[in-house]
């Protein structure tokens, strides 16, 4: 199976739990029906990324890195690339490249889909239709930053920092799993 269609069978079985992320799981649908190359960084509309919350093994606290681009405390997550069979192994990946901690478990269902303008490595204005996943550190992982971070740190999950995203409905959205 092409990462293309893994993206496409992923997205069908999810089942998200609002509105407006199933009027975004259709989006992203429609837009893997209409680009054969949506999972490629090559695909100047937008193209199809993966990224991961990852949790500690508490469950107490998310590890966010300073995106240089953005200028904000993110999830891990990035391109998708060739060598990745599925969306998930491009999430996890993604995920133990920028933490440098080996033994991360994700779950292969979405946590969650968003859609934003970013000029990345095209030098272009585009869009990723990023699809995220949750991710869970063993007991006692330190992460180490990497080249694609300002800054890489562990956040406790009920005082998260002032300049994120969507990380607090990401935050959300995976405590509730636990509950």
């Amino acid at each position: 199976m092409s990462l293309h269609a893994d993206a496409v069978s992923t997205l069908t079985g999810w089942q998200p739990g609002s509105e407006p992320q199933e009027a975004l799981r259709q989006a992203f649908l429609g837009f893997l029906a209409a680009r054969a190359d949506a999972c490629l960084r090559s695909c100047e509309p937008g193209h199809i990324t993966a990224s991961a919350l990852v949790l500690d093994a508490t469950a107490e606290h998310v590890l966010l890195t300073l995106h240089p681009r953005v200028g904000r405390w993110l999830q891990l997550g990035g391109h998708c690339e060739p060598s990745d069979a599925t969306v998930v192994d491009a999430a996890l990946r993604e995920a133990t490249e920028e933490s440098g901690i080996r033994g991360l478990r994700i779950e292969p269902t979405p946590l969650h889909v968003d859609v934003h303008g970013i000029t990345c490595s095209l030098g272009k204005p585009t869009r990723h239709f990023d699809v995220r996943f949750l991710v869970r550190a063993p007991v006692g992982a330190k992460p180490v930053r990497s080249a694609e971070s300002v800054d890489l740190q562990w956040w406790p999950v009920d005082a998260l920092p002032s300049n994120v995203d969507t990380v607090p409905e990401l935050v959300d959205l995976a405590l509730s799993r636990y509950r």
